[in-house]
């Protein structure tokens, strides 16, 4: 398995942290709910709090979980037939 980057890890981080956020926006929009009703202005600001936690959240476990490819100038430079180390194409 590929080791992941420093960004990996901190989506992974973030990605928890923003489901546990959705949650706790759940549990206050369910108390809510019941106190007020569906008409008052805060049900709907965590209904929306709760959506974008949610999907915010399970963007950054994709990106955490991904195998992003190595996109780095490192490798053997090559001309088209033969590497810089002379070894041909195959």
């Amino acid at each position: 398995m590929k080791k992941k980057g420093l960004l990996q890890k901190i989506s992974l981080i973030m990605g928890v942290v923003s489901e546990l956020l959705s949650l706790i926006s759940l549990v206050l929009l369910i108390i809510n709910y019941r106190e007020h009703g569906v008409e008052n202005v805060y049900s709907a600001s965590f209904l929306a709090s709760t959506f974008f936690f949610f999907t915010c959240g399970f963007v950054l476990l994709v990106i955490a979980k991904v195998n992003v490819p190595n996109l780095g100038f490192d490798g053997p430079e090559f001309d088209g037939s033969t590497f810089k180390d002379g070894t041909q194409k195959k």
